[in-house]
């Protein structure tokens, strides 16, 4: 098959089984993170979807189980503009699971007034980098027992608005 920027995620997934992987997503209450789970759950991953808003993740964690029969969905609190948030989540994580084959670093924030981040770093810096920096580094030892591991990180295509 070849993929274009139309390409749906459960066209890239289809014929593939992800049955007893573990694959945690951050953002995952809407959007692209929301969509990349259900198609990793219908492969028969292991969804961990990491969100700072409890009430959205679970109305997300129901229409997955609605979708996606037998759908196999966690979730954990992780607000990435604290990063007493991320170490708390990346111990629960790695408290429940003793190898991660996927993480997706999805959530962030863009284009937000000035503010700053529990630890007091401007607000989209932290949360876009350095939350999910510490994050993919405290799941490390994680990632690597998968033998097979990937990181994505997504970004956004917000740089096109800007000039030169």
């Amino acid at each position: 098959m070849t993929y274009t920027e139309s390409t749906t995620a459960t066209e890239v997934i289809e014929g593939i089984d992800l049955t007893g992987r573990v694959a945690v997503i951050t953002g995952a209450s809407g959007g692209i993170g929301l969509e990349t789970a259900r198609a990793l759950a219908s492969a028969g991953a292991t969804v961990v979807l990491g969100n700072r808003d409890a009430a959205k993740a679970q109305v997300a964690a129901t229409a997955l189980r609605a979708s996606v029969a037998h759908a196999d969905v966690e979730l954990g609190d992780l607000d990435l503009a604290s990063l007493a948030s991320v170490r708390a989540f990346a111990a629960w994580v790695n408290g429940n699971h003793d190898r991660i084959d996927l993480l997706l670093n999805n959530a962030g924030v863009m284009a937000t007034p000035l503010g700053r981040t529990s630890d007091g770093f401007e607000l989209q810096f932290g949360t876009n980098h350095l939350a999910h920096f510490l994050l993919t580094k405290l799941l490390l030892p994680g990632l690597l027992a998968s033998g097979s591991a990937r990181i994505v990180t997504v970004t956004s295509s917000g740089h096109r608005l800007g000039r030169s």
